[in-house]
């Protein structure tokens, strides 16, 4: 399973530094995203791509998780010749994370 069967998310930047947020369709499905995507596993997921630290923020009342990146965008928008030099495609690419099955179903028993 992929995180996009179960949330949506967005991204902004400033400077060198992505954030991204993870939203979950369903509020019963916040936990179970919660404790699976650890700003560890956000790091490892996105590998060399990222070379600061990767930061989460958790946000409740409205079923998202916030990971700030440092070090996500080849030196920022103005330093990079990179092609989404914004980090737009991010969310795409985290939403790509595979998750197990064990994770839904852990918030289907909540």
């Amino acid at each position: 399973m992929k995180l996009r069967d179960i949330a949506h998310s967005r991204t902004g930047d400033k400077g060198n530094t992505s954030n991204i947020s993870l939203i979950a369709y369903d509020p019963a499905d916040y936990d179970a995203l919660r404790n699976y995507v650890t700003a560890e596993r956000v790091k490892q997921h996105f590998g060399d791509i990222v070379t600061g630290e990767v930061t989460r923020y958790e946000l409740p009342n409205i079923a998202a998780l916030n990971f700030v990146m440092t070090g996500a965008l080849g030196g920022g928008v103005t330093r990079s010749l990179a092609l989404d030099a914004h980090g737009k495609s991010l969310s795409s690419a985290l939403l790509n994370m595979d998750v197990p099955e064990a994770v839904r179903r852990a918030a289907n028993r909540s």
